[in-house]
Formats: structure tokens, C-alpha cells, sequence
């Protein structure tokens, strides 16, 4: 290391240029990795917040064309965004902090202090080595700095490995960054309007220099994370990947039929239901990079249908990790997360967890050459809802949707308790059905008091129990109902015009028993055999929330019968397709009785008149007795 207080001035000045040469390259490229905000650091913290309201009235440099061009040099530092995570929108203060001077061979180079931050970076390493600001030198912070340093190379051409998210050197630069903003230097100012098609920009026009970046984004109700402390050297062109990193979640809701051709298990953005069957849904998420973080706020807000139930002791969580052919996973216990309803604000229900980084660490504890944790876990919440009875009311188009948004620690300065930010709504929906039933006779009159009972096995042992409710019936699924029967469950009747409408029916084939027909009608002795069939977009896991509404996602309701009638001595069958209507999600039935015949009798007309006439006489004979003899004792 130098010695600054050389006592030959020749020998001082080499010595120095040489310290400068090594020290500085050898943070060149370094990423102070998530930025913590100790206790320490409040007061900090509140200047910072203070100073970043300031800066909103600087102009900032915009980036057509992803090029942002601050014309000074020729210098020039590209930022790439993370996979998946667009960089457009994004805000961020570019510090220069020393100026630099490469040698002719790139062998070597020159640092000088930028006289703009001067005193904030004296007064950091003034606290960190025992001094007043005022008596700090130039030497002895480039002494400082270079102490601080596990990566050293020498020249101004050599690759500079990055510093850790835990080093040293990771908390100076947040405490410079924390001192440049409680000084109120003014940066420069880069927002991000458009960026290359690697989802990249370049900042140009640059002076050569050695440069801190840093992201300070409204993040705030954002689908974004403020980005770590960026530190690199432009000499001319050095590029740097931003370190912001942030969750995305996905929800998915099951569909009990179909799985095969679905995939997944069934899990997909679209499903259809019997109301009072339980409904599954999860989400997925992945643990973000949160090396940096003391802490890590997680949480799922979710906004449900309000024909849609909770079951609030239904929810696990569970996180999953793979490495080459290894796995483990780990389900938090229940006093891991806390689910919290009635939120109001449409919002139904939010499960947090507090410190996701706390569980993480020391379930899949990791960690990588530079000793920071390995992040990427998936992260998977389960839970269930009952289609309830409120689903009677919107049968068909739109469904009834139910979505998810993660909230999420995005400032390493919030240390746990600061602002958080929002990925987008992710929504699913449900569908469900009716039946629109009607009794008649041949001749097309309506028949009262039909009796009828649903059943989903051609054996007729499995019923779907049906209660009455103001407009027709609605299924009792078993999953609401257990094995037991409902008290509510009903057998149906048609009403005075011939109507018996079941509300709640799923895809599939229903088995529709008549157990009674009107009085002077005979009943069908054989079950209708009802098929419903709902035909869904193929595109089953792109749903955007209101497109339940259109013929997109549910494109058609198909319904079709099959009958056997015993009719005029023989037994007839008939496979009839119902006419349908997908925005209600009806399909309308029509129960015929055959209107009976009398029975034949035997003999001409003429015995027929006889046959009277003789019942006639020995009418009057009677009578004649009984006068006769009426008056008269035995």
C-alpha cells in the first residue's frame, strides 16, 4: 500500500499514481448488491427520501432508441435489464465520482477526485479511518478504497471481478450514495422511455470516469424493485447488468375434468363447476435475488368473485428447490404466514409472510463463490373456494374471475418495514351452467307436477341433490354436502306452466330421472341421458381479466340428449341436440309426455243400446218392488 507521507516527492507521486491505478480498477464493474439501511442509517434514509423529491425537478436525459446522450465525451456505460424484467420506466442517478486517464497502452490508469463530490467522499472515509473530513486527502481515501478490495487486478485492460453483495466495499458505496444525497449533490439524471431490442440502454456522451448508478424508480403500487448500487469505471465503454430484481406470480385454477387434454394436472386459467363444488387455486412465484435485504416482505392479495367462498384454513404454502438432480422443499408451518380477511376495498383475503429471506436462508442455505445466498426458489400457495349460491345469478358469460396480485419488499434501504411494490393482477374464472326444463304433453300443453331427480351414474346411485330457490332448483354438490343427505335436498316439480329449471351444472353427463309424472300421464321408465359440454379457447393460460365476457374464452355451450321412450307397443330411442344459449349458459329442455289413449272395448252398438235399455227396465223393476213392498214389516 502507499505511504502518503513519503518524504520524496518524486517517489510519492509514482507510488501514488500506482496505488490509484490498482485500487481503482479493481472496483471497476463492482455491484453493491442490495442496499440495507441500518438503524443507524434512519436519518440517512430521510434525507434520501427528502432528496429524491428534489431531484424530480432536475431534466432528465430520455432514452430514444434505448441511447441516452449526455454530450461530453466519449465514454459510454450500458445497463441490460433482467430477463423478464423490462428496464423501460426506470429512473436513475449516475454519480461521477472520480475522473479517470487511461495510459497509451492501457496498461495503466490515472484517477483523480470529481471536485462535485469531493467533500461527501472525504467525509465517508473520514468517519471510516478517524478523521475530520478537512484533513483527508486525495491519497487516502484511494488508500481507504483500496483496502476495501477482494478482487485486485492492475490495469486499465484487465476484467474486474464483482465485489459481493455482503462486502466491505457494498456498505461503503451505500453510505457514500446516502452522503452525496444529504450534501444534495445534484446527479445526472437518466429516465427510460424506450430501450434497445435487448431490452438494454446506453448511457453516452460520458467523460471518462468511474461512475455510481443508481436506480431510484417510483416502485411505489409498481411492478418493480428499486435497483442495487451499480459501480464501474467508463474507459471509454464498460457494460453492467442492472441489479434490481422483483417477483412475478401466476394463478391457476383446476379444472376436475379434461386433465388429460389440458395438461398440468388441469391447472390452467379457465374451469367450469357445480356450485357447492370446491374449487382449487394456486399461485406460483419465484424467490427474487434479495441478497442485500435484511429482511423480505411477501405477500398475495386477492380479490374473489362474490360467488366465490374461502376456506381460510385451506391454505399451505410451499417452496421448492431443485440443484442438478437434487430437490428439497420445505411447507410453512401456519405460524410461518398470516391470512387476513375482510380487508374491504374489494380485496377478499391477504396471506403475508414477513420475512420470506428469514425462511429461505435457513431452509436452502446455499451460498455462492462470493458467500451470497443462491436465490430463484419456487414459491407455491394452494387454497380452495366453494362456488357458492350466488353463482345462480350469472350463469354463462362472464364467469366469475378471481385474481392475485404479490406484494413485495422493493428497496434494500426499507430494511423490512419500507415501501413495497406490486406485480400486475393475475386473474382465472369460472364458469358454470342451467338447465331450462320443460314438461309438456304431445299436443304442447304444459304439465304440472312433474317430479324429477338428478343423478351423475347411469346406475342411478350417485344423486346430485337439488334445493329449491326462488327462480327453480340449485345443485347441492357433494363436496358441500359430505355423503350425507342435504336437509334442503328436494326432489323437483314442474310448476304451473311446466317449468323446472336447475341452476349450477358443470360439464359432463347428468342422468334425469322422472319418479312421478302428472296425474292421467304415465312416467318415462328410462333416465334422459343430458350431456353438457362447454367448448373453451385453446389458448387456456393467456385469460385477461373481463374476457369471460366475450365469445374469446367461452366460444360455445353444446348440450344433447339421449332418450327411449316406450311408445305404441315398441321402445323408441332418440339422440336430440338442444338448443342453447352460451351468454346465459342455458340449454333447454323439453319433457314430453305422450298423451294415453283409452283402452279398446268389445261388442256392436246395437248390444250396446240393449245392454241400456235392459239396465233400464231393471231399473224400473226395482222401483216397483219397493213401492210395492216398502210399507210392509218382515
Amino acid at each position: 500500500m502507499l505511504n502518503c507521507r513519503q518524504t520524496t516527492e518524486k517517489k510519492k507521486d509514482k507510488e501514488n499514481k500506482t496505488m490509484k491505478n490498482r485500487m481503482m480498477k479493481t472496483v471497476c464493474v463492482s455491484v453493491c448488491a442490495a442496499i440495507l439501511l441500518m438503524s443507524e442509517q434512519a436519518a440517512l434514509a430521510e434525507v434520501s427520501a427528502a432528496w429524491e423529491t428534489e431531484t424530480k425537478n432536475l431534466n432528465p436525459v430520455e432514452t430514444p432508441g434505448g441511447m441516452a446522450d449526455f454530450k461530453r465525451g466519449d465514454a459510454s456505460i450500458t445497463i441490460r435489464g433482467n430477463s423478464g424484467q423490462p428496464l423501460r420506466g426506470k429512473k436513475f442517478h449516475v454519480y461521477q465520482i472520480f475522473h479517470a486517464e487511461n495510459a497509451a497502452g492501457g496498461e495503466s490508469i490515472q484517477y483523480t477526485l470529481n471536485p462535485n463530490y469531493e467533500k461527501p467522499v472525504k467525509k465517508v472515509v473520514g468517519e471510516a479511518i478517524g478523521k475530520d473530513a478537512e484533513q483527508v486527502t486525495e491519497y487516502e481515501v484511494i488508500d481507504h478504497i483500496q483496502s476495501l478490495n477482494q478482487n485486485q487486478v492492475e490495469g486499465a485492460n484487465e476484467e474486474q471481478p464483482l465485489e459481493g453483495s455482503y462486502s466491505s466495499y457494498r456498505y461503503f458505496v451505500e453510505k457514500l450514495r446516502d452522503q452525496i444525497a444529504k450534501d444534495q449533490v445534484e446527479p445526472d439524471v437518466v429516465r427510460v422511455t424506450e430501450t434497445r431490442k435487448d431490452n438494454s440502454i446506453v448511457i453516452g456522451g460520458l467523460d471518462y470516469g468511474y461512475y455510481v448508478t443508481d436506480e431510484v424508480s417510483n416502485v411505489d403500487g409498481t411492478h418493480a424493485s428499486s435497483s442495487l448500487c451499480i459501480v464501474t469505471t467508463a474507459n471509454p465503454d464498460t457494460d453492467m447488468n442492472v441489479k434490481s430484481d422483483y417477483p412475478s406470480v401466476t394463478k391457476k385454477i383446476q379444472e376436475d375434468d379434461y386433465k388429460e387434454m389440458i395438461g398440468n394436472d388441469g391447472w390452467n386459467d379457465i374451469a367450469d363447476y357445480e356450485i357447492g363444488q370446491t374449487v382449487p387455486y394456486k399461485y406460483e412465484s419465484r424467490v427474487p435475488n434479495i441478497n442485500g435485504y435484511d429482511t423480505y416482505y411477501y405477500a398475495w392479495h386477492d380479490c374473489m368473485d362474490e360467488a366465490l367462498t374461502f376456506h381460510e384454513d385451506s391454505v399451505a404454502i410451499t417452496i421448492y428447490e431443485t440443484s442438478g438432480s437434487q430437490s428439497k422443499y420445505y411447507t410453512l408451518r401456519k405460524d410461518e404466514f398470516q391470512v387476513s380477511t375482510n380487508l374491504g376495498d374489494d380485496e377478499t383475503f391477504r396471506v403475508a409472510i414477513n420475512d420470506l429471506k428469514a425462511i429461505v436462508d435457513r431452509e436452502f442455505d446455499r451460498k455462492n463463490e462470493v458467500d451470497e445466498n443462491v436465490y430463484g426458489q419456487k414459491v407455491v400457495l394452494t387454497y380452495e373456494a366453494t362456488l357458492n349460491e350466488k353463482a345462480a345469478q350469472d350463469t354463462g358469460r362472464p364467469g366469475f374471475e378471481n385474481d392475485v396480485r404479490l406484494e413485495f419488499s422493493n428497496n434494500p434501504d426499507s430494511n423490512g418495514e419500507g415501501s413495497t411494490g406490486y406485480t400486475p393482477w393475475d386473474t382465472v374464472v369460472c364458469f358454470t351452467y342451467k338447465l331450462n326444463g320443460l314438461k309438456t304433453n304431445n299436443h304442447g300443453a304444459k304439465l304440472e307436477g312433474a317430479k324429477f331427480r338428478l343423478y351423475s351414474d347411469k346406475d342411478l346411485k350417485n344423486e346430485v341433490y337439488i334445493k329449491k330457490i326462488e327462480d327453480g332448483y340449485c345443485v347441492i354438490n357433494r363436496d358441500f354436502s359430505g355423503n350425507s343427505v342435504p336437509e334442503e335436498a328436494v326432489e323437483m316439480e314442474s310448476d304451473s306452466n311446466g317449468n323446472f329449471i336447475i341452476f349450477g351444472l358443470d360439464s359432463g353427463t347428468y342422468y334425469l330421472k322422472e319418479t312421478s309424472a302428472p296425474t292421467g300421464y304415465r312416467p318415462l321408465l328410462d333416465p334422459i341421458v343430458l350431456k353438457l359440454k362447454a367448448v373453451f379457447t385453446e389458448e387456456r393460460n393467456s385469460y385477461i381479466k373481463g374476457e369471460g365476457g366475450t365469445d374469446k374464452i367461452l366460444q360455445k355451450l353444446e348440450a344433447n340428449v339421449y332418450m327411449k321412450e316406450f311408445l305404441n307397443g315398441d321402445f323408441e330411442e332418440r339422440n336430440i341436440e338442444l338448443v342453447t344459449d352460451s351468454e346465459s349458459g342455458s340449454a333447454n329442455l323439453n319433457v314430453i309426455n305422450t298423451v294415453g289413449k283409452k283402452l279398446p272395448v268389445t261388442g256392436s252398438s246395437a248390444m250396446l243400446l240393449l245392454v241400456g235399455a235392459g239396465s233400464l227396465l231393471l231399473s224400473g223393476f226395482t222401483v216397483c218392488l219397493h213401492r210395492k213392498y216398502g210399507g210392509q214389516k218382515k
